[in-house]
C-alpha cells in the first residue's frame, strides 16, 4: 500500500505541474504580440494629391491651315494634342479664339470635363497668326523684267515699274524660297504697258487664287541720295550715300549721279534721307576759314620762298584766295593746297631774278 500511493502523489505531481506550464505558455505569447505591436510606427496620414491643371497658351505661331488642341493646350497626351480643333486664319494673318470657345470644343472632345482644369491666367482669347512668306514689290518687279527680258528680248534695267494700283500684298506658304515668276506676260513696246501673272513654284496659295499685275516701265536715271538726314553743315562719307534709280520725268537737270561727287562734301541746308542730292546741297569742305594766319609758299627752279599773311577768304582745298601779307599790306593770290598752307605761283609773286 505504501508504494502504491508513493506512485499516485507522484503522478499528481507531475499533473499538475503540466497544467501550471500549460497556463503561463498563453500568457507569454500574448505579451510578446502585445510587445511587437506597440513596437510598430503608427500608420502616416494621408494627403490629399491634387490633379495638375492644363496650361492654356495665350498666343502661338502656325504654319499649318488646322489648329489642334495640341497648339491651344500644354501637357496634353499625343492623342490628345493630334485631335484638330479650329481652322487657322489665312496665309500671313493673325485671329483670335475666345477661351470660352475652346473650353466647349475640349469637353465636346472628351478631353476636359470642365473649365477648371484649365489654367489661362484670365486671358479671355487666344492670338493665333499663320506663318507666311510675302511678297515684295521688288520681287515682282525682278520677276516682271526677267521675263521682259526672256521673251521680248528688252533689257529694262534702265527701267522702273511702276503698277496699277500699287504692288498688290501676296502671302505664300512660308516654306517655298523659289523666286516669283511670270505667265500669261503681254507687252507693247510702244507704251511700255505691260499684264502678267505672276507665281511661285509649288505654291497653291497661288494657285488658288492668281495674282495678276499690269502697269508701265517707266525711264530712270541713277541719283545719289542719303542714308540719313544730314544737317547743314555736316559733313558726308561714303557711308553717308547711295545710289538708287528714280523716274527720269519730273527730276531737276543739276542731280548728283556719282557718288563721289558728294563724298567729303559739306551740306549747305539740312537734307532728308532719301531725298535726290542737287549740286547747289553740297560745298567742298572748307579747310581755311576767313582770317586765319596761313603759309604762303613760293616754289620756282630749287627756289622755296616762305612767309606768313592772313586769308582775306575762306577756302576749300584746290580753292584760290586772296591773301594779306601783314607787314607790306600786299594781297596775293594762291591756291590752298592744304590746312593753313598757300601755294603761290610764279605770276602772282613776281619775277625772281636769276642768279648771275
Amino acid at each position: 500500500m505504501t508504494r502504491s500511493t508513493l506512485r499516485l502523489s507522484l503522478a499528481a505531481a507531475l499533473l499538475l505541474g503540466a497544467q501550471a506550464a500549460a497556463a503561463q505558455a498563453p500568457s507569454s505569447a500574448r505579451a510578446s504580440v502585445a510587445v511587437a505591436a506597440l513596437s510598430a510606427p503608427a500608420p502616416a496620414t494621408a494627403v490629399p494629391v491634387q490633379p495638375r491643371r492644363l496650361q492654356l497658351r495665350s498666343e502661338l505661331m502656325l504654319s499649318r491651315d488646322l489648329v489642334s488642341f495640341g497648339d491651344l493646350i500644354a501637357g496634353l497626351s499625343a492623342d490628345a494634342a493630334s485631335i484638330p480643333a479650329f481652322r487657322a486664319p489665312a496665309l500671313g494673318e493673325t485671329g483670335t479664339i475666345q477661351v470660352a470657345r475652346i473650353v466647349e470644343a475640349a469637353r465636346a472632345a472628351g478631353i476636359i470635363t470642365s473649365a477648371s482644369e484649365l489654367e489661362g491666367s484670365g486671358a479671355a482669347q487666344v492670338v493665333v497668326t499663320r506663318a507666311a512668306r510675302r511678297l515684295l514689290a521688288s520681287d515682282i518687279e525682278e520677276a516682271v523684267k526677267t521675263g521682259l527680258q526672256e521673251r521680248y528680248g528688252v533689257d529694262a534695267r534702265a527701267f522702273a515699274l511702276t503698277l496699277d494700283g500699287g504692288a498688290p500684298s501676296v502671302a505664300i506658304e512660308p516654306e517655298l524660297i523659289g523666286d516669283a515668276v511670270v505667265s500669261d506676260l503681254t507687252y507693247d513696246a510702244r507704251s511700255r504697258r505691260l499684264q502678267a501673272r505672276i507665281s511661285v513654284p509649288g505654291s497653291m496659295a497661288m494657285r488658288l487664287k492668281p495674282v495678276r499685275v499690269a502697269g508701265q516701265l517707266v525711264e530712270t536715271v541713277e541719283v545719289v541720295v542719303p542714308r540719313r538726314a544730314v544737317a547743314r553743315g555736316e559733313t558726308l562719307g561714303k557711308a553717308d550715300v547711295l545710289v538708287e534709280r528714280r523716274p527720269r520725268d519730273g527730276q531737276a537737270n543739276d542731280l548728283i549721279g556719282d557718288p563721289r561727287a558728294a563724298t567729303d562734301k559739306v551740306a549747305t541746308r539740312a537734307l532728308m534721307a532719301g531725298a535726290p542730292l542737287r549740286a547747289g546741297d553740297l560745298r567742298r569742305e572748307e579747310i581755311i576759314a576767313k582770317g586765319d594766319l596761313v603759309t604762303l609758299v613760293y616754289e620756282s627752279r630749287g627756289l622755296t620762298i616762305t612767309m606768313r599773311g592772313r586769308a582775306s577768304e575762306a577756302g576749300a582745298m584746290g580753292d584760290v584766295i586772296s591773301v594779306t601779307n601783314p607787314q607790306s599790306k600786299r594781297v596775293l593770290h594762291g591756291t590752298v593746297s592744304g590746312p593753313g598752307r598757300i601755294s603761290v605761283q610764279a605770276s602772282s609773286a613776281g619775277t625772281v631774278a636769276a642768279a648771275p
